[in-house]
């Protein structure tokens, strides 16, 4: 990591450092983020880089630019805090007052707050580094002190400054069913965002992490890279922007479009959590402290196992009764995974829920198709020694349905205007106390009546169309950002009250994929595209900032060319479950699936709590390779796929990575198809990583996995 690439300031060589100058450095194991008091009284980004050896290098660095910029003074570009006070005025000045440091958990914490010598405004910007994992969370929090009203037009929670010759942002969009594409760019002078508008479904375009390489474009292993991601499960906007020095600024936050937020006399803003990662050794090693750091830290019991499941949706859609239901949970002890979840289609009497047209919002259970309610199912779950878990969609209604006739106050909806539909349906309006209390009795009802549910896969399917709170009223700009807030309100009430709940986190597949969200589900749905191909590449896109224990990855009849065992080693990357109807295979092809799942728990351990390394990349050509380590770098799965290779085409070793290359390992191919185990081999370390494997094969849609233990 060269520091003159990462360093805040243009460097002056023969800049007096004054001897009283305040330095806040805020340091992990391999990186530190300094901040100054100029003489000024406003506070520096003075560098952001590899750690340095002590207090006086940090001292010794030049003045870099200022760390949270306003709107309305000396700069001319984008600024992070724009404040439209009662007088009129459109300015903030924040001079530096203080700052705290004090542990927290696997970490410590600085504070660092500044105020407004004209208006009293405070702002502190907070910074937690875990040293171990090397990972920065960066947040605000504005309070007003005036003594009226003050708007918030831009509220970031992070600016960080930049100098390198050169910069390359990699950003992931797609859309439904074609989720995280990479998309690589060089910046120049001027700015590029990366935001959404969506609200509810709000990634349903666009990821919301980046990649960006200083210098020159990072490699899996090598380069300069700054990986961030924002906790926010709402509209979120990253900034680029290279000003005429070639200095760049990256602001991330809630996106203010459509968000001015009027904040109240003695009242606060706090934004949400940007979380990011600095790494010398390119984007793998980002990746793996991410996964480090989420696992510890933000999933949902990130240290804990999860369950395989069996979804009834490819084998029945809506179409089930209750006897149907015995017999596919019956089904799920067969195949050997942990728990049966029933999907959508359960609920609803006098709109009963036969297609997505209609009964979103009336979650009582349809009497001729379960006649003896959920009860019936999770008893016979529990007879045959499997979980039951459910499908909700509980932030949504129809407009057909008895919730929308009795509490159209409740919908998210124009007063004069046409509704658009969004899937058939509409959004509930969460910034009202009242639907938060429903959203939350849905989960709290149905846990009440039948306790033995295990397990809730929460959708989200429409984004926020029909941009208007009845609740709101005159503040129709808060919407947006209250609408999530009370989100958060009834997920804490469920974690709060049911704290060993495991849910999925689901929204149209990978329409809601960030941390926050994950503090309250223990994982997350992907992609409605289960083709084994596609799920390659989205779960590659995935792996670069969340880790295989939060990716939902199922078994299903995408892609019929592809077999059997091809889509069931995809799945064992991520958190493998079958949405497939098992008369749909043979007798061979069930076996092995069975096995498959027996193996598959043997691995869970390396594949959710190692490190990852990819290896090849699908991006790349036609074969993918993929590897997990244990912490211990004892045990590791390697998984190696053949999509669409050329006819007698050039093949080379795969490169392991992870190992120790002092120690001596065994490999060897299992999870056939036909149930043997291969040969056995030996070699050291050094010789599989230096030298490798030749893994590949020129067969279409083939797949292997080979296992490594060191002797």
């Amino acid at each position: 990591m060269k520091s003159w690439i990462l360093c805040g300031a243009l460097l002056t060589f023969g800049m007096n450092v004054l001897a009283e100058t305040t330095i806040i450095p805020i340091e992990t194991d391999n990186t530190a983020l300094v901040y100054a008091v100029g003489d000024n009284g406003r506070l520096y980004q003075n560098y952001f880089g590899k750690r340095l050896s002590g207090k006086a290098d940090y001292a010794a660095l030049p003045q870099g630019k200022e760390a949270y910029l306003t709107h309305g003074m000396e700069d001319y570009f984008e600024p992070a805090l724009h404040i439209n006070h009662p007088d009129g005025n459109p300015s903030t000045l924040l001079k530096y007052q203080s700052h705290t440091v004090k542990a927290v958990d696997g970490g410590t914490e600085t504070v660092i707050t500044l105020a407004d010598p004209e208006y009293a405004d405070r702002v502190d910007l907070h910074i937690v580094a875990y040293p171990k994992e090397n990972v920065y969370k960066e947040w605000a929090e504005i309070f007003n002190n005036e003594k009226k009203d003050i708007e918030l037009e831009k509220f970031a929670s992070s600016l960080l400054h930049f100098r390198a010759p050169k910069y390359y942002l990699t950003q992931y969009n797609g859309d439904w069913a074609s989720e995280v594409h990479p998309h690589d760019q060089e910046l120049h002078y001027g700015k590029k965002e990366i935001d959404t508008k969506l609200g509810a479904r709000a990634n349903m375009f666009v990821s919301p992490f980046f990649q960006l390489s200083l210098g020159k474009p990072a490699t899996e292993n090598e380069g300069d890279v700054l990986v961030g991601t924002l906790g926010w499960t709402g509209n979120f906007r990253f900034t680029f922007e290279v000003d005429n020095r070639g200095g760049l600024r990256v602001i991330s936050g809630i996106n203010p479009y459509g968000s001015a937020y009027t904040l109240g006399k003695g009242e606060s803003f706090l934004t949400p959590e940007f979380i990011f990662t600095l790494s010398d050794r390119g984007k793998g090693k980002a990746s793996r402290d991410l996964h480090d750091w989420a696992r510890n830290y933000s999933l949902k019991d990130g240290l804990s196992d999860r369950m395989t499941l069996l979804n009834n949706w490819e084998a029945t859609y809506f179409d089930f009764d209750q006897d149907k239901l015995v017999s596919l949970i019956g089904e799920a002890k067969e195949l050997g995974v942990d728990m049966f979840l029933l999907d959508d289609g359960w609920f609803g009497n006098k709109y009963p829920r036969h297609s997505d047209t209609q009964a979103l919002g009336d979650w009582d259970v349809t009497a001729d198709k379960l006649p003896d309610g959920i009860g019936r199912l999770t008893e016979e779950a529990k007879k045959q020694g499997v979980k039951f878990g459910l499908w909700i969609e509980p932030e949504m209604v129809s407009p057909k349905s008895e919730l929308y006739e009795k509490h159209k106050d409740w919908v998210i909806t124009l007063p004069n205007r046409d509704e658009y539909y969004f899937r058939n349906q509409l959004v509930l309006d969460l910034s009202n106390p009242k639907v938060q209390d429903y959203v939350f009795g849905i989960v709290d009802d149905l846990m009440t009546k039948y306790p033995d549910i295990a397990f809730f896969k929460w959708d989200c399917n429409s984004p926020i169309t029909n941009i208007y709170s009845t609740y709101e009223k005159m503040n129709q700009s808060h919407l947006y950002i209250d609408y999530v807030r009370g989100l958060y309100n009834v997920l804490d009430r469920v974690k709060a009250k049911y704290p060993a709940l495991p849910m999925m986190l689901c929204a149209g597949g990978g329409g809601r994929t960030d941390y926050e969200g994950l503090k309250y589900f223990t994982e997350f749905w992907c992609s409605d595209n289960t083709d084994p191909i596609e799920r390659l590449f989205i779960q590659w896109g995935y792996s670069q900032v969340f880790p295989a224990k939060a990716q939902c990855a199922h078994v299903t009849t995408w892609n019929r060319d592809a077999s059997v065992k091809f889509r069931v080693n995809v799945a064992m990357m991520g958190k493998m479950g079958f949405d497939i109807n098992l008369h749909d295979l043979n007798e061979g092809e069930l076996a092995y699936c069975k096995q498959s799942i027996k193996d598959y728990n043997s691995l869970k351990p390396v594949i959710f709590n190692g490190d990852q390394y990819r290896l090849v990349s699908p991006h790349d050509g036609n074969h993918a390779a993929t590897m997990y380590v244990g912490k211990d770098k004892k045990k590791a799965v390697l998984f190696a796929f053949d999509v669409h290779p050329r006819y007698d085409e050039a093949l080379y070793n795969v490169k392991f990575d992870g190992l120790d290359p002092s120690l001596t390992y065994n490999v060897r191919e299992i999870n056939k198809s036909d149930g043997s185990q291969g040969e056995e081999k030996s070699y050291s370390g050094s010789y599989l990583m230096t030298v490798g494997l030749p893994l590949f094969s020129t067969s279409k849609l083939s797949s292997r996995v080979y296992e490594v233990n060191s002797i």
